[in-house]
């Protein structure tokens, strides 16, 4: 899939983080749902379910895992590992620089998933949905974009560079 035919949903990841998170995936259906089963397999062996606070304990377990299965399972089917194009836009996957006007110093953040470790990219990510990553998403190399801070405050961003990510 090329970067220009990636649907809005598209959630760029790197590939170790894709690999991270369906190798948590995997361990989450596999021996944990058996472990959490057989948990509540045992505590519906003592009886009263009313009052068995292991029972309750283990249900609670079972439905924050099975969201996060869900949510994994949601994720990895819209992602991609595929390199940006490198043509100079801001778009998931890249790296962007950029300056508030009046400013000399460059700031930098990758467009991407939050999921993507802190120790795997040098700069901070944002999310194409963050407020400073949806407003630059699509300029280009040279422009100037007014971005409204979560201040309420209008500032101006030059975008002085974007290149794919390369880990």
């Amino acid at each position: 899939m090329t970067e220009q035919s990636q649907p809005a949903s598209t959630v760029w990841l790197t590939q170790k983080t894709h690999d991270r998170l369906h190798a948590e995936l995997e361990e989450l259906k596999g021996p944990l749902r058996a472990e959490i089963i057989a948990r509540i397999s045992a505590a519906r062996d003592e009886g009263d379910l009313k009052e068995n606070g292991g029972y309750h304990s283990a249900k609670d377990e079972q439905g924050k895992m099975e969201g996060r299965i869900r949510q994994l399972e949601d994720m990895l089917r819209q992602a991609t590992t595929e390199p940006a194009a490198d043509d100079g836009r801001v778009s998931a996957g890249k790296v962007v620089t950029y300056r508030y006007q009046g400013d000399d110093e460059t700031e930098q953040f990758l467009l991407g998933s939050r999921d993507i470790d802190d120790d795997e990219a040098d700069v901070e990510v944002f999310s194409p949905q963050s407020p400073l990553g949806a407003a630059l998403d699509g300029a280009a190399k040279g422009e100037t974009i007014d971005f409204e801070a979560p201040n309420g405050r209008t500032l101006k961003i030059e975008i002085v560079d974007a290149v794919p990510f390369a880990g």
